[in-house]
């Protein structure tokens, strides 16, 4: 290609939009700012989805311009740390330290973001996670302790119990969940006042799990798999359990969590609903 002078003003034109836009998106100031929190340390489909998340959610920051740190660090979970970020994460535990907790609890009751997955949400009495944080689990989450499983990890239909939620938004009624260990709890959710449902295992799933013991598939039952406390900007999600080759000497996945379209949306609507952003 030749160019002659009277190009270089246009040329020069040209680069210096490119600079100014090129910097311009790089610059672009985030929506609002994530910080998940982990351990995944303790059962290898923990870790996977731990893994998935930490590369899921960046890719969607990108995309729909937020940004996302994460820590397995739990002393960070102080005011100091959490006044950078709207929204927190629970990957897969919680917080143990009284003021690791006292923390938490400070920020959301000041208006902070929380969204919680799968085993955030565990609590059993005798265990490694006893249910010793009642404000927690009674009034926070409102499940109480955990109850039983399914197994193995499998997808289920989920209902939408509340189709004009934010979170529900674009959602069809119905639709296929990615594979997961699915959760009971020892409290009815539907009789707390403060508790909305937002999915819950539709009848059409029905036997879930495969075992091998029979306890361990349902049969039938109502079972809410994601909900928010209305006093809070928060939403539990059941999800985060992949399902893993444990058969054979490498434990390798088997499933994905970020593997439903309907499903990723259902995580989106609630990462803005918390963020207090529309989506």
């Amino acid at each position: 290609m030749v160019f002659n002078r009277s190009s270089y003003p246009l040329i020069l034109w040209c680069l210096l939009c490119f600079a100014f836009y090129g910097t311009h998106a790089q610059t672009k100031k985030p929506k609002f700012n994530v910080i998940a929190f982990y351990t995944a340390k303790n059962d290898h489909a923990h870790i996977s989805y731990v893994h998935e998340a930490n590369k899921w959610f960046p890719e969607m920051g990108l995309k729909y311009n937020f940004s996302y740190d994460s820590t397995s660090n739990w002393s960070n979970m102080n005011a100091a740390f959490l006044s950078h970020y709207q929204v927190v994460l629970f990957l897969d535990t919680r917080p143990e330290a009284p003021e690791q907790r006292a923390a938490f609890r400070q920020y959301m009751e000041k208006g902070g973001g929380w969204i919680g997955f799968h085993f955030a949400a565990f609590a059993l009495t005798p265990s490694d996670f006893p249910q010793n944080w009642d404000w927690y689990h009674e009034q926070f989450l409102g499940s109480g302790s955990y109850g039983s499983n399914t197994w193995r990890p499998t997808s289920a239909i989920l209902r939408v119990e509340d189709k004009k939620h934010p979170v529900t938004k674009q959602l069809p009624q119905t639709f296929k969940s990615a594979p997961n260990e699915w959760y009971r709890w020892s409290n009815d959710l539907r009789t707390n006042p403060d508790i909305k449902i937002l999915l819950a295992v539709d009848s059409s799933s029905f036997p879930l799990g495969t075992g091998p013991k029979q306890h361990e598939i349902w049969h039938s039952g109502y079972y809410p798999v994601a909900w928010t406390n209305t006093k809070y900007k928060m939403v539990y999600i059941n999800m985060g359990h992949n399902d893993m080759d444990y058969e054979h000497h490498q434990i390798s996945d088997l499933s994905l969590t970020f593997s439903s379209q309907d499903q990723d949306r259902f995580l989106l609507n609630a990462l803005f609903y918390v963020a207090k952003m529309k989506f």
